[in-house]
């Protein structure tokens, strides 16, 4: 079973960037397709990015395409998430997974808060 530990939240202005990273233990992702996901207040979690197993792929949300670039280094078992040109609107809970998540592998998530 793989655990996470999702990290680099933080409040930024509008305009801003945040580096999330997701250190996985427990067993390495390399063989997975994984995701971050993001919850906002209110509303249901949804995905935001995914990545295959070899980094081959990577897929996004309209919402965040051309301002979010999910990577991940196998070697250090670890996923990325760079967000470029933040809004309010990216205001969530952010958390990585595999994609398809798991139930059991969610994580405590990284608050970002980009403020107007």
């Amino acid at each position: 079973q793989v655990q996470v530990v999702e990290s680099g939240g933080g409040l930024v202005q509008a305009g801003g960037s945040l580096r999330l990273s997701c250190r996985a233990s427990g067993r390495n992702i390399r063989f997975y397709n994984m995701g971050w996901f993001r919850q906002a207040p209110g509303k249901e979690r949804e995905k935001v990015a995914s990545i295959t197993w070899s980094a081959s792929n990577t897929a996004y949300d309209d919402s965040v395409k051309g301002r979010f670039t999910i990577s991940r280094d196998n070697a250090k078992n670890t996923l990325y998430l760079q967000m470029n040109s933040l809004t309010p609107e990216d205001t969530a809970v952010y958390y990585c997974n595999r994609d398809p998540p798991i139930p059991s592998s969610w994580g405590q998530g990284t608050q970002v808060t980009v403020s107007s």
